[in-house]
């Protein structure tokens, strides 16, 4: 298997991890497989300039990052964060259901710095390091976005535990 062929491998295993990334990010399903389709692109067209021995979801979340900061730019709605579309769900769903959407819905009105902290460190479980690398900051900052979003989010969902 050639170099190229294993890092497409590797990416397609990813593909959860980003799929739930631009949710995070972009919210309305649409626009977060639109996200993921563009992000795969740009990777697969920059595949020869991911270094080997680097955080491969790292690298994908950057490339992902930036093309949602392209994609807001394009359409002129900085900061616009739209409500996730419904879903048809069971009587016995309902109570999970409620919560999730309600975390959702706080996420989506956290700043989008602080959104997209909370998303890598906390969805995605990425270290505090390689989730600043992913967002082009230094940890400071992103433990300060992430600290900011977290009691943004204790407020706004009742001072629960996240």
């Amino acid at each position: 298997m050639s170099a190229h062929d294993n890092l497409r491998q590797r990416i397609a295993e990813l593909l959860p991890r980003l799929r739930r990334f631009a949710r995070t990010v972009a919210w309305q399903r649409e626009d977060a497989d639109d996200l993921v389709q563009i992000a795969l692109e740009r990777a697969l067209r920059a595949q020869d300039q991911w270094q080997e021995g680097t955080r491969l979801d790292s690298w994908l979340f950057r490339i992902m990052k930036n093309a949602w900061i392209d994609e807001l730019r394009a359409r002129g709605r900085r900061d616009e964060v739209l409500a996730p579309d419904g879903e048809q769900v069971g009587v016995s769903e309902t109570g999970s259901l409620i919560t999730r959407l309600s975390v959702e819905a706080a996420m989506a009105r956290l700043p989008e710095e602080q959104r997209l902290a909370v998303g890598l460190v906390l969805v995605e479980g990425l270290a505090y390091k390689d989730a600043a690398e992913a967002l082009g900051v230094p940890i400071g900052t992103l433990t300060s976005r992430l600290a900011r979003g977290r009691e943004a989010l204790q407020r706004m969902l009742g001072d629960g535990e996240l």
